[in-house]
């Protein structure tokens, strides 16, 4: 089959499209004819060869996976060929403490595909355990049901499960027009809250409100805690939804009323932050870190996505040949929503 590689890291210059030899799939696996691969930042870091994600080379990227059933392996009973399924990018043991508890996502051998959970989506075909399959309606494109697994389980995490979003509390999407900022002013406003969305592009902002952001700040230039100040009457907000890191932490810290929650899942612009340490006992902060989300929770919101009550947005297709391009793309931060590979 054909698939995109890296066989040493670096920029997007190391993606190379190659031959590689067919996936077979093993004892309740099934081979998954892709028809399209979301990109996600995390590519780029696994691709620049981070230490956090240790990977044997060659390897290939690629965590958001839609597409056809072509094969069964031996046990499988649930799913069929020819069945269209986007794929949950998480892996863990599903035996120890965290797993039998339902918390899948803090066990210690959790990884990503296309990360540290083994082959990703940026090729023709890809083998996925049955239990980690997720049934793809006909009124989804294949586009679409790549667009929302990391992104929105993520994003649902944050604000459902850590953040206790409900109709009485406000967020602060950090990033709207990002693929998880996408996910995240959707998310909020399915759970009633009032949502302040933030970008550095008035373009994005408009099509934020039309996902259902109630305001909006464009940051720069406008300062982001001034902002919010002005638009709840100085009660600030409950939860922050951030992913961009040093850039927009502090603002994003003093934005909040006493007793809130700072959640983040990334850090888009640098690792390390600086905190004011009496802003966060004085005010009673809470600021948590959350990674993906757990499998229920990815059923959950695929069949949030099934009804249409949370919609994909997809801002551009490439071919699979064209991975490089599509990165380079992905980096300029020109979209809204997802970039997607399609072969």
């Amino acid at each position: 089959m054909k698939a995109v590689i890296i066989e040493e890291f670096g920029g997007p210059e190391k993606l190379k499209l190659a031959n590689v030899p067919d996936p077979q799939p093993g004892q309740g696996e099934v081979l998954v004819r892709m028809r399209a691969c979301a990109l996600n930042h995390l590519d780029f870091w696994v691709r620049s060869g981070i230490p956090a994600y240790k990977i044997r080379l060659p390897h290939i990227l690629g965590c958001d996976v839609a597409g056809e059933i072509a094969a069964l392996g031996a046990g499988v009973s649930g799913f069929k060929t020819g069945q269209r399924v986007a794929v949950s990018p998480g892996r863990s043991c599903l035996k120890c403490e965290f797993c039998l508890a339902g918390r899948d996502n803090l066990c210690a051998d959790y990884g990503i595909i296309g990360a540290q959970g083994g082959a990703g989506g940026y090729a023709e075909y890809i083998v996925v355990p049955e239990q980690y399959l997720l049934p793809v309606p006909d009124a989804l494109s294949f586009e679409q049901a790549a667009a929302y697994p990391l992104t929105f389980l993520t994003a649902w995490h944050m604000l459902i499960t850590l953040g206790g979003l409900n109709p009485d509390k406000t967020a602060l999407i950090l990033g709207a027009g990002s693929g998880i900022g996408v996910a995240g002013v959707q998310v909020a406003k399915l759970a009633g809250a009032r949502v302040i969305a933030v970008s550095t592009s008035e373009e994005k902002l408009k099509k934020s409100k039309q996902l259902g952001a109630d305001q909006t700040i464009h940051s720069p230039p406008q300062d982001i805690t001034k902002q919010v100040i002005r638009l709840t009457g100085g009660k600030m907000v409950d939860v922050v939804f951030e992913h961009v890191g040093p850039v927009t932490f502090e603002a994003a810290l003093k934005s909040m009323k006493a007793g809130g929650r700072l959640i983040t899942c990334g850090a888009t612009t640098g690792p390390s932050v600086t905190i004011d340490l009496r802003f966060v006992f004085s005010r009673q902060y809470q600021i948590l870190g959350s990674k993906m989300g757990t499998l229920a929770e990815m059923r959950q919101v695929a069949r949030l996505v099934a009804e249409g009550k949370l919609r994909p947005i997809v801002d551009r297709i490439f071919p699979l040949a064209q991975a490089r391009q599509a990165q380079e793309y992905l980096a300029e931060k020109k979209q809204f929503g997802k970039v997607v590979l399609s072969a």
